[in-house]
Parts: structure tokens; C-alpha cells; sequence
């Protein structure tokens, strides 16, 4: 009993110091050009680096990979009567006694090789890779000084962000993390509960227990039940952890998964990711912070498993999954086709699309996942010309997806992201004086483009000539009054994914 008495006052006094110093570093001031308001970030400018960039690889993967159960498995192993939680009190234990404490030293990542991972990666048009720094587990993949629970201490004892980052950079791409804490503290209240009947009712989970405070938090108010907690020693914790990663870090790109954390917590951990950059680039800040709100211009919006409907005048951010977030055993992926799709739609309206590669808790990719990167790197080899450093058209596309009740935008709008786009569904983009068109499904007939007919008020330049990305095929092709006609009479140049790029040049 002293014994654990001893762990818990050390645990306390440890969390204690932590708040103390957080306390410390919210009062500082950051030098640079960014102060920690909403007036000071409107003077962030958009790296052309990101503009750029287009398509971005996500590897969002950790310990809750390991029962194999996909998502969100550290809070519904704690949720009496879900498939999780029946899952756990079968193949582990009940949650009192063997915990998500105890599920993150069996998480080894023995067949993890991420410089092989990367190159794939790189092979597969991502200009730039983002490893997930922590997720709602409150389990830091980073080597963190405040912070026992993390990935060199348990499971596989690897600093995961710093290794991921040296494969990056090994490759060329830019580098990003992407932290889940905020929301945490409430995200993870379950595991202070109990059963409410059977054998072990009334029985506390292991959360409940304050020598793992550390891992589960305290127990939350009765009113604190929001996805951003309003305990306000959890933000200041919040952004001294996440001040802890840029610093060590620096990365190229920030994701929080939520909208900006925290109020004054969140605007002064911003302020200092920005001004870092500056101070280290000469006054210039190149990186990219991107989170679940609007922001005008301060930062990247990013929309979890949605979309625009229209031309954003500002860069913004898909991010979503070939599949589950964490692996499941005999999930369904999305194809090939499905994901140059989503990145062509995306793209035609100012976006970038940042997509997670389930991996395995063993850290490979499963055969069938290894067949849908290699199939978009086959189609990314011949049509990426019209992807990168390009811009939107006039419009974004023509065809039946544009239209306004078949449209699917926003947050979650659609957990497919996709919408079963037809060859007449066109989608545009720009680079210089050069026009590319995309048919989003596989051409059964010809090819009727008619924002680009003579009569367009979309299109006031004569076309002077029209090719195949990724084909040497000379195309039958005329201008009429009503649109563009493309003679179907070519042969796709990538069969698993019949998207069709066409490069348009004006005379």
C-alpha cells in the first residue's frame, strides 16, 4: 500500500511540475513576427511549397492497432456492452484488470521499415509524409521529456516521429505530425467508469485507479463533456506537450484534429510554431498549421472525410483513409481509382488531399494495400502533370456531380468521399497558359466538353491542340460552337484506374 501511495504522490507531484512549467512558457512571449491573436495571424502567407504539393501520404498508426479492431478502440474497449469492449473481455481480460495500459507494450511494430514505406511512398506522388505524433490515447510517439507514456518507454522503444522524419527527409518530402491530444481529457473518460450489471458490476476500470493519471487523466467534471474539455490545467498540459513536439521536431506541417484548441492556449501555441519557422528561416515562416475551422487565411482548413463544393480562395485540406483510421481485420479499401478520383476533385478546388495508409500493428501493409499505392503510383508516373504546381480553372468541373443536389461538402459529408463519378463528370486545373481536363470516369463514348465549345463564356481562346497525358496516341479532337469533342478512340493508358487526363494548349 506505501508503495503505491509513493507512485501515486511522485505521479502527482511530476503532473504538478508540468503545469508549472506550462504555466511558465504560456507567459512568455515568442519573438517574432506572430503574436498570439487572430489580428497578427492574418499576415500568414501559404507556402508555395504546400500549393504545390498537391497529394500527402499519413500514417496513422499506434498502439490501438493491436487488437485489430480499427478505430477508437482505447474508449469503446471501456464502453460496456460494445463490440470493443466484448472483444477485450475475451481475448484480454475485463477492462479492470487489464487496461489499455496494458495494450500499448504489446504494440512491437516488429516489420515496420519505414525508408522502404517512404520510397514507396515518394513512388506514389506524396510530396510530403505526416506521422501522427498522438492521438486521443494520450500515447506520444515522440521521445517526450514530460510525458512517460510514450513510444520509447512502451511497446516498440523507438522515437516513431524522429524515424519517420529521417525517412522523409531521406526522400525528399516534406514533413508533417499531427496531434489528436486535445480532445483526450474527455475522449477518455471512459475508462473511469464501471459495469452497471453482471459479475464485475461496480467494479472501477483501470482508469479510474490515480496511479495511471497519467495516462487516463483525472476524472472530468460532470458539465466538462465537450470533444475539447474546458478543464483548463488540461489545455495549459495540452499546449506545453505540443510545444514540447514543434520544438523538438520543426515540422514542415501541424495537424490538430479539432478546430484551434483552447482559445489563448491554442493562439499562443500557434504563434510559436509560426515564429520558430521565421526565426529559423530568415523572417520567413514556410509551414503549414491546419485544423478543423475556417480560418480566412491564418491557417489551413482541413475537412476530415469531406469536401468543398466549389473553388476555395484559400488552400484547405482533405484528409481521410483508404480505410479505417486503425487497422481492422478484413476492413474494405477504397480502390486505386477511388483515390485518384478524390485527389482530382479536391485538387480542381484549391485543396490538397492527405491520405492514411493503414499499416498492420506489425508496421507493413497488407498485400491488398501494397496494390492500391503501387496502382496510384502507376497512374500518378503518367498523369501527375496535371496534378502538381497547378492551380484552379474558371470552374472547377462540368457534369453531374456539379450539380447542386448531387454535391457532397463538408466535415464527414459522406464517409466514402466518393460519388460514383461518371466519364462526363470533368474536372479542371491550371498551369501557366495550359489547361487540363480530367474525365473522372471511364470514357464509353466521346468526349463532350462543354465549357470549352466556341460559344463558352468560359473559354474565349481557340484550342490549338489536345493530347493524352501519359499517351503518345494522336487524338481525334474538334472545337464545335456546344464544346470540346474527343474522339473515343484511344486506348487508356492506365486500365486500373480509367481516369483520363487531357492537356488542352490555346493558340
Amino acid at each position: 500500500m506505501q508503495k503505491k501511495f509513493k507512485h501515486f504522490l511522485l505521479t502527482f507531484i511530476f503532473v504538478g511540475s508540468l503545469h508549472f512549467l506550462s504555466l511558465a512558457q504560456t507567459a512568455q512571449t515568442d519573438q517574432g513576427p506572430f503574436k498570439p491573436n487572430e489580428a497578427s495571424f492574418h499576415q500568414y502567407k501559404y507556402p508555395e511549397w504546400f500549393r504545390d504539393a498537391k497529394f500527402g501520404i499519413w500514417a496513422h498508426w499506434g498502439p490501438q492497432a493491436v487488437p485489430r479492431q480499427g478505430d477508437w478502440y482505447a474508449r469503446k474497449m471501456y464502453e460496456e456492452g460494445s463490440d470493443d469492449y466484448k472483444y477485450q473481455v475475451a481475448h484480454y481480460g475485463h477492462p479492470s484488470k487489464f487496461g489499455y495500459k496494458d495494450i500499448i507494450p504489446l504494440w512491437k511494430a516488429e516489420r515496420w521499415d519505414p525508408e522502404k514505406l517512404m520510397a514507396l511512398y515518394k513512388k506514389a506522388g506524396a510530396k510530403y509524409f505526416v506521422s501522427m505524433g498522438t492521438h486521443h490515447d494520450d500515447f506520444f510517439l515522440w521521445n517526450s521529456k514530460i510525458h512517460k507514456w510514450n513510444a520509447v518507454n512502451y511497446g516498440p522503444k523507438r522515437d516513431v516521429v524522429a524515424t519517420w522524419e529521417a525517412a522523409a527527409k531521406k526522400e525528399g518530402l516534406k514533413f508533417g505530425v499531427s496531434e489528436h491530444l486535445a480532445a483526450s481529457f474527455t475522449w477518455f473518460q471512459s475508462s473511469h467508469g464501471a459495469d452497471t450489471a453482471g459479475p464485475m458490476k461496480g467494479v472501477p476500470y483501470d482508469g479510474a485507479n490515480p496511479m495511471y493519471q497519467d495516462l487516463y487523466h483525472a476524472k472530468a467534471e460532470v458539465n466538462d463533456k465537450g470533444w475539447l474539455s474546458n478543464n483548463k490545467e488540461w489545455q495549459r498540459e495540452w499546449l506545453f506537450s505540443i510545444k514540447e513536439l514543434i520544438d523538438m521536431y520543426h515540422p514542415d506541417l501541424l495537424y490538430s484534429d479539432s478546430q484551434l484548441p483552447f482559445g489563448e492556449y491554442g493562439e499562443n501555441m500557434l504563434a510559436h510554431f509560426y515564429n520558430q519557422d521565421a526565426t529559423r528561416n530568415g523572417g520567413v515562416t514556410n509551414v503549414v498549421y491546419t485544423c478543423k475551422q475556417p480560418s480566412d487565411g491564418m491557417w489551413v482548413q482541413d475537412l476530415e472525410r469531406g469536401v468543398q463544393d466549389s473553388i476555395n480562395p484559400f488552400p484547405w485540406q482533405t484528409d481521410t483513409s483508404i480505410g479505417d483510421w486503425f487497422y481492422r481485420t478484413g476492413q474494405k479499401y477504397k480502390s486505386a481509382d477511388e483515390v485518384i478520383q478524390l485527389l482530382i476533385d479536391i485538387v480542381s478546388k484549391n485543396g490538397n488531399l492527405l491520405l492514411n495508409i493503414v499499416q498492420t500493428p506489425e508496421g507493413d501493409l497488407e498485400p491488398d494495400v501494397l496494390h492500391i499505392v503501387n496502382g496510384i503510383a502507376d497512374w500518378m508516373a503518367l498523369n501527375s502533370e496535371g496534378i502538381y504546381s497547378t492551380r484552379p480553372w474558371k470552374i472547377y468541373g462540368e457534369g453531374p456531380s456539379t450539380i447542386k443536389a448531387n454535391e457532397i461538402k463538408g466535415q464527414f459529408a459522406g464517409l466514402s468521399d466518393t460519388r460514383g463519378f461518371q466519364a462526363n463528370d470533368i474536372r479542371f486545373t491550371t498551369k501557366g497558359n495550359t489547361l487540363y481536363a480530367y474525365c473522372l470516369g471511364k470514357p464509353t463514348s466521346d468526349i463532350n466538353i462543354n465549357s470549352l465549345g466556341k460559344n463558352s463564356k468560359l473559354s474565349d481562346k481557340r484550342i490549338a491542340s489536345v493530347t493524352m497525358l501519359g499517351s503518345n496516341t494522336k487524338l481525334q479532337w474538334k472545337q464545335k460552337k456546344d464544346g470540346l469533342i474527343i474522339k473515343n478512340n484511344f486506348k487508356i493508358p492506365v486500365e486500373e484506374v480509367p481516369v483520363v487526363g487531357f492537356k488542352i494548349e490555346f493558340k
